[in-house]
């Protein structure tokens, strides 16, 4: 397999008899390598074939759907590996989807019923026993109405309304009783004692039982309607004491009996649920593979006189004898007396992309595909992206301490990695379990990176020997920031000196380093996205391309930057106190002038006007050839070639407008030009400023380096110099807060976002076009967890 390539594709045809049409695509369905086009797409959804399979498949969805939101209210588990049963066919599973719908609206229908009748009773009895409590104790009683009318007509017009309601409401509903009976009545209220579920919302609420004294119709019906209004339930109590305790006895048997049988029935319907919930996995597996199944049906074209079905797709190359094994299995099993045709076809249109890849590529591959797909057989970026990337986020991160702590939590995704594959994560989680090999590799790179910054959460460490440096006073070393550092034995054998941490050298040194890495890498892979610009011009065959594009871009490229990039390592193997700076400013300014204590061999300054002018060159070389050429091509190519295609009795390429036939199209020189000179432009001034953009590696590690720092000194030692315990183990979390959510939360996503950028802007812009589109073929392994 080439990584660097796509797969090869092959566009085919298939010619399918209607008696094996459901179990060939079934068999394609499970091998999951043929992409197939719809050749209805002018046609509705109700205008197709199968719309009628695809009605009933969705309304099984649907059943489904509702059995598992059942199961989940009643807190049931669904069974994830159920017992192998005997298959059974979509007629038989239709109809044991209705009968189990039947069965639970039913038992639900009734549960309600019964649910709505045992709060009704629990409200009747909440009722009378604060209402014969109150009697008992004296609180309810009429003799406050008798002395405010003494006389008998009046007091036999006494009456009273009792019932419960919402403890939310309980205050207004009072004053509004007031309002409307104007103050002739006697209230009172208590509360329930228990929450009772509301009609309305099946929400457990707390409740008041009232007590509503009046006089006179008009009053009851006013009081009757705010009731209603109010949501109350108003229940009808004797005043007789005696006929009170013997409601309420019945209340309670009644309350007993409908506690059996609710109990009885939730019984009934956990049996039910436990044993859909043990199929659930298997049939809801099933409806989306026969959903599927008709959906890509109806994307083949039906022809009604041969009764067959004809599609057409695409396939890589690899995959025709295994597409082939499984058709001819599907006739065999289907019992068909005719064969399915299978063949290749020319096609007009581009093949899609496809890159085999595995667990380990496949976020690499990703990040690539994020900005765009690639073109046909183009060069495949994330072959180097999945070195070159956790690299260059390392040259930002580098930390051995910090890269640690990645590393733990990488391995800890990867050991757990059956487990988490069968959970439903969270967006934060799934996207770092689906990066998890790429956290892995930047983990293990910014190790790397953090023994040569040797930086372990910023301190240093002596872990390659002894320094090469000492301090002018051994005793107290506290001139070497001021002074500087006495070098006595061979430099350090790995990665920065430990002695510089806090000497005069230190930042100095570390800047210059660092930017000047930054360049060196930038440089390096721009070079290498250009040299993938010509193995895509070879692979395509365009020797233009390779002439006036690839040679001056690399020749401009090289000439300024690949020069500066030259200078640097000169510079770092001769010791030289040449300034870089000078040396590029003055070679555009004043290219013949003598670069005196600048000049760091012999033969430079004749080399800097050279270079100068093979790069003024390299300019009009990339904006002028090309589009004159094509021009020219063109007008050799179809000069004098008027004549149109002799039509046949056998072929009318009218009626084919799918055809594999060229059409004449104009030349458009100007736009051609225009493209050619903004594409010039912007290498020109995108080899400046990509140069530049590198440089934010050299930024992102000070930055990371010294907030490093600042929580080490500034917070942890700081809460270490004092002799409490309250004050160091306060400077401890503080340290450990400010190292997990900014160090190694914010500071990994700020890595990763600029290393993103340098990969797609930088590198890819070089070379990629990235305007192709991805192979999608009709696979079950990749149909989503539901149905829609």
């Amino acid at each position: 397999m080439d990584h660097l390539r796509s797969e090869k594709m092959s566009f085919v045809q298939l010619i399918i008899p209607v008696e094996s049409a459901h179990r060939a695509v079934s068999y394609l369905g499970e091998l999951g390598l043929l992409q197939i086009r719809d050749l209805n797409a002018d046609k509705s959804p109700f205008q197709r074939t199968f719309v009628n399979q695809v009605k009933r498949c969705g309304e099984m969805s649907r059943k489904l759907r509702f059995f598992k939101d059942q199961i989940s209210k009643a807190g049931l588990l669904s069974s994830a590996r159920p017992a192998s049963q005997p298959d059974i066919e979509l007629e038989e599973l239709e109809v044991q989807l209705d009968e189990h719908e039947r069965e639970l609206l039913e038992i639900n229908a009734n549960s309600e019923k019964l649910r709505q009748t045992y709060n009704e009773l629990l409200e009747f009895k909440l009722v009378l026993l604060k209402v014969i409590c109150q009697n008992t104790a004296a609180t309810l009683n009429p003799r406050v109405f008798q002395e405010m009318q003494p006389d008998p007509s009046i007091k036999a017009g006494l009456r009273f309304i009792s019932g419960i309601i919402c403890k939310s409401k309980a205050l207004m509903f009072e004053r509004m009783v007031f309002r409307a009976t104007r103050g002739n009545l006697l209230f009172n209220q208590a509360p329930a004692g228990e929450q009772v579920m509301d009609p309305v919302t099946s929400e457990m609420v707390e409740k008041t039982v009232f007590v509503v004294f009046f006089s006179g119709e008009q009053a009851k019906s006013k009081i009757l309607k705010i009731c209603d209004a109010f949501g109350a339930s108003c229940y009808p109590v004797p005043e007789d004491t005696n006929k009170q305790r013997k409601l309420i006895r019945e209340v309670m048997s009644r309350l007993s009996e409908l506690e059996t049988t609710l109990d009885a029935g939730f019984r009934q319907r956990n049996k039910a649920l436990s044993s859909i919930g043990f199929c659930i996995g298997k049939w809801s597996i099933m409806v989306r593979k026969e959903k599927a199944v008709y959906d890509t049906l109806n994307m083949l074209n039906f022809d009604v006189t041969k009764k067959c079905l004809v599609g057409e797709g695409w396939c890589p190359l690899f995959a025709k004898p295994e597409i082939q094994v499984a058709l001819q299995r599907a006739t065999i099993d289907s019992s068909s007396q005719v064969g399915i045709i299978f063949h290749g076809m020319d096609a007009v249109e581009p093949p899609p992309t496809y890159f085999r890849t595995n667990r380990f590529t496949h976020a690499f591959q990703e990040i690539v595909d994020a900005y765009g797909v690639a073109r046909y057989q183009e060069a495949n970026p994330a072959v180097y992206t999945v070195i070159t990337f956790p690299f260059l986020f390392a040259v930002m991160f580098g930390d051995w301490g910090h890269g640690m702590c990645l590393l733990l939590g990488s391995l800890i995704l990867i050991f757990r990695e059956r487990k988490l594959q069968s959970q439903k994560l969270g967006n934060f989680m799934e996207m770092a379990f689906g990066g998890r090999y790429v956290l892995l590799l930047m983990a293990l790179f910014s190790i790397y990176c953090g023994l040569i910054y040797n930086e372990f959460f910023s301190v240093p460490f002596y872990i390659f020997g002894s320094s090469a440096y000492k301090c002018r006073d051994p005793t107290t070393c506290s001139d070497a920031y001021t002074t500087g550092l006495i070098k006595y034995r061979k430099p350090y054998q790995f990665g920065v000196d430990p002695k510089w941490r806090g000497s005069r050298s230190e930042l100095p040194f570390l800047n210059s380093l660092k930017m000047k890495m930054s360049i060196l890498l930038g440089v390096t892979q721009m070079n290498v996205g250009i040299i993938l610009s010509y193995f895509n011009a070879k692979f395509y065959g365009s020797s233009l391309d390779i002439r006036y594009q690839f040679v001056p871009q690399m020749i401009f490229l090289n000439s300024l930057f690949g020069y500066l990039s030259l200078l640097i390592v000169i510079k770092w193997c001769t010791g030289s106190k040449a300034d870089l700076y000078h040396v590029m400013i003055y070679m555009f300014l004043s290219p013949t002038d003598d670069l005196g204590e600048n000049q760091l061999f012999w033969g430079q300054k004749a080399l800097q006007i050279f270079l100068l002018l093979i790069a003024i060159v390299a300019v009009p070389w990339m904006l002028f050839p090309k589009p004159f050429i094509l021009k020219k091509l063109h007008s050799e190519r179809f000069q004098g070639r008027t004549y149109g295609i002799l039509g046949t009795s056998e072929m009318d390429l009218d009626a084919e407008p799918d055809s594999a036939r060229q059409h004449h199209e104009e030349f458009n020189f100007s736009e051609v030009f225009v493209h050619q000179m903004i594409h010039s432009i912007e290498f020109v001034l995108g080899a400046v400023s990509n140069t530049a953009s590198y440089l934010r590696l050299w930024a992102l590690s000070l930055a990371h380096s010294e907030l490093s720092t600042v929580f080490y000194e500034k917070v942890l030692l700081l809460s270490w110099g004092y002799n409490n315990i309250i004050i160091r183990l306060i400077g401890l979390v503080v340290f450990s807060f400010a190292t997990a959510f900014i160090l190694l939360m914010m500071e990994t996503l700020s890595a990763f976002l600029h290393a993103l950028r340098l990969h797609w802007v930088e590198f890819q812009g070089k070379f990629y076009h990235g305007d192709g589109y991805k192979f999608r073929p009709f696979c079950f392994a990749s149909l989503a967890d539901e149905d829609d």
